[in-house]
């Protein structure tokens, strides 16, 4: 059985030791109180469930108000470095998720919560949480746990459970890593949700709405009122050649269907299906090969949802389920996949849409979709701005991810 991480850092060589989580407590483990929630300019804040799937610790902002009596805020007794665990989960896998108090203040906690309070002079309160995490201690927690309606586990089952624990100085060091990690998630998270509103703001300045003829906000030295067009008149609106599932393929040239679409616009990966070489080249001599600057639309479903082709490499699209707009010398692509995404648009697909069980836009809706064009070099200009918002939307997205890849390689190799 290992007794230390492959990666720590430098100067610390020791074992770990291995103790059950009573002998790091400096009380028993305890419920806190039945929710009685109070007013928002109440200064108790209720310690709820649900701030225990907060990636870092436990945020002060996102409590609610509690209205309890000096008694029992005195009772619950809750301090800076409590540890706090879920005792019930729909899921086994799910027991005992744990966070950690590092704010001080005037708190009581749920009672559907188990409280730890470690040894401060030997224990680190964030190591403890992120350990009580290790895949070893939560199938401790699991195998412990009974299960009816819901997973459940007790103070005793957990004091029971063991883990390893570096020295406290070691304990710190760890701690302050993975902080540091939590704070650049949360600093591109938070920088990444600033630029989607100031980017939805803009689209709901810089496109006509209410009648106008020009936008609110547009650039200097464009004065002219703009063209309401249908965008048939604009462009070519397509539609792919039928692809049969039991022609999809494991590789060859990629086939987008609305999911691809939809997953690309959010940022995600899903699974791919492709055609072969043969297929594309067959289809493709009927209905044309989609090319850079051309627009995919989603028909069904999440219906309006964009995709702009980003080259020339061959790519082939699903008949009904994507709409396929044709770059044209009459509109900037990023001007219109802009558009697409623009407040303006979709309230405009609600006045049309036929919706039931799902909701449908034809290849006919799309080419008389009214849409207003200002002269091409402002939808230029208008483009690339977007099209640069979008670049640094996908710069933070992308850093939140590779933080949040890195915090998981650690935390699978700096314990035990």
């Amino acid at each position: 059985m290992k007794k230390a991480p492959k990666i720590r850092f430098d100067g610390y060589t020791e074992d770990w030791e291995q103790c059950k989580l009573s002998a790091i407590i400096t009380e028993k483990l305890s419920n806190g109180v039945i929710n009685k929630f109070g007013t928002e300019d109440s200064n108790v804040k209720h310690i709820n469930v649900i701030n225990m799937y907060t990636f870092d610790k436990i945020h002060i902002e996102d409590l609610a108000s509690s209205s309890y009596d000096e008694k029992t805020i005195q009772k619950c007794n809750v301090e800076v470095g409590d540890i706090f665990m879920t005792r019930s989960s729909l899921k086994p896998e799910g027991i005992a998720e744990a966070n950690v108090l590092l704010d001080s203040g005037r708190y009581v906690f749920d009672d559907h919560l188990i409280r730890m309070k470690v040894d401060k002079s030997k224990y680190d309160p964030m190591f403890v949480k992120i350990n009580l995490g290790n895949r070893m201690i939560k199938m401790q927690f699991m195998m412990r746990s009974k299960t009816t309606a819901f997973t459940t586990i007790g103070q005793e089952d957990i004091s029971e459970c063991e883990g390893k624990f570096p020295c406290i100085e070691e304990q710190k060091k760890i701690s302050e890593y993975f902080q540091n990690i939590d704070h650049l998630i949360t600093l591109h998270q938070k920088e990444c949700e600033k630029m989607l509103d100031f980017k939805k703001y803009m689209l709901s300045k810089m496109f006509p709405q209410n009648g106008a003829k020009v936008p609110e906000i547009r650039f200097e030295d464009f004065t002219e009122d703009w063209e309401q067009r249908k965008l048939g008149e604009i462009t070519d609106i397509l539609s792919a050649s039928r692809v049969h599932k039991e022609e999809w393929k494991t590789e060859g040239v990629p086939f987008f269907r609305s999911s691809d679409v939809m997953a690309a616009f959010k940022g995600r990966s899903n699974d791919k299906v492709f055609i072969s070489q043969e297929l594309f080249e067959k289809l493709s001599a009927i209905s044309g090969k989609p090319q850079q600057g051309d627009i995919f639309i989603t028909g069904g479903g999440s219906i309006g949802t964009p995709y702009i082709v980003p080259n020339n490499e061959p790519l082939y699209s699903k008949d009904a389920d994507l709409i396929w707009v044709k770059k044209s010398e009459k509109h900037d692509p990023f001007y219109l996949y802009s558009y697409f995404v623009s407040p303006a648009f979709r309230e405009y697909l609600l006045s049309i849409s036929h919706v039931g069980t799902i909701a449908h836009y034809t290849i006919e809706q799309v080419k008389n979709t009214p849409i207003f064009f200002p002269h091409l070099d402002e939808q230029r200009k208008m483009g690339q701005y977007f099209k640069e918002l979008d670049h640094l939307i996908t710069l933070h997205q992308r850093k939140v991810e590779t933080y949040k890849k890195m915090k998981q390689y650690m935390l699978r190799n700096m314990f035990v």
